[in-house]
């Protein structure tokens, strides 16, 4: 496994509630990262030397800008790229966001994702216009936007590379999206989804670590926890094969999981995330160390 960045989910609070969003973000959710919590992970990840960045998303990580701020600046002192996610709440205006990204621009961030679509109440308008990229630019700091379509279909998933991010394009039909946006979509028969079209299980080149130390291979979906077991040693003794939620959906995908489980299924989901979220939230008391937190799973 060469695991090369680490997604800190720096809090699992949000300003918004957007009905697509993976981990359930909203003003109600707790879970955030202290600084002595993040300097603990910067010196596991140094044990780690494939690891070369480091991404921090939510929730909204705008939230705790001075905790962003020093996050961005330590992983930067000692070596790592660094980027943001963020929706860009910050940005009413080309002089407000240029007070927020200045201090993140000399902290050392490589690059900032800003969230722009009609999913976070966005007006539809010119994306070049968006203040934080203007501001940015000014800055010299690389940024573009995420923009998720509207919930009409299904992602293709001949378009999507295992393992990368989500940076565009169709809702994926996990998290909160599985349960509030897949109503009147077009769906496919359950037994068609016989693979994992966008994570790498067997060898993913990121990872997701949320605040209680869970390292996720997609959000809500563990193969280990850092304050439990170091991070070298989750790392070394991953075997897919081993674990039970990892190992059938790379045998079958989510079709494979209801099978060897025997799960209660509808005839038909929208994509391979609606089925794989449904099955995994129908497991959890059976195998709580791997599907959790409750913060993914929508339970305040």
């Amino acid at each position: 496994m060469k695991l090369n960045s680490l997604h800190v989910l720096l809090t699992y609070q949000c300003n918004y509630e957007c009905d697509h969003c993976f981990v359930w973000g909203s003003p109600r959710q707790s879970g955030m990262f202290s600084l002595a919590q993040l300097e603990d992970v910067f010196r596991q990840a140094l044990a780690v030397p494939t690891i070369s960045e480091f991404y921090f998303e939510g929730g909204e990580t705008f939230i705790y800008h001075p905790v962003l701020v020093k996050a961005v600046w330590h992983a930067h002192d000692l070596g790592f790229r660094t980027g943001i996610v963020t929706n860009g709440y910050w940005a009413s205006g080309v002089d407000e966001a240029l007070i927020w990204l200045r201090p993140l621009r000399d902290a050392g961030l490589d690059r900032i994702e800003i969230s722009y679509d009609p999913l976070h109440g966005n007006p539809e308008s010119e994306p070049d216009d968006h203040p934080g990229l203007e501001a940015a630019r000014r800055l010299g700091l690389p940024a573009n936007l995420i923009t998720v379509d509207l919930p009409t279909t299904y992602r293709d998933p001949e378009s999507a590379t295992p393992g990368e991010p989500l940076v565009g394009g169709n809702v994926m039909y996990r998290g909160r999206a599985a349960v509030h946006l897949t109503g009147g979509l077009p769906r496919q028969p359950w037994n068609l989804f016989t693979e994992c079209p966008y994570e790498a299980l067997d060898d993913p080149g990121r990872v997701h670590l949320d605040p209680f130390g869970n390292l996720h291979l997609c959000q809500g979906l563990v193969m280990g926890n850092m304050w439990e077991r170091p991070l070298a040693q989750i790392i070394a003794e991953y075997t897919p094969q081993t674990h039970p939620i990892a190992d059938p959906l790379l045998a079958g995908g989510p079709t494979e999981l209801v099978n060897r489980y025997d799960l209660p299924h509808e005839d038909g989901y929208v994509d391979a995330c609606h089925l794989c979220y449904t099955a995994r939230a129908t497991l959890r008391a059976e195998f709580p160390q791997f599907l959790t937190p409750d913060q993914m799973y929508g339970v305040s």
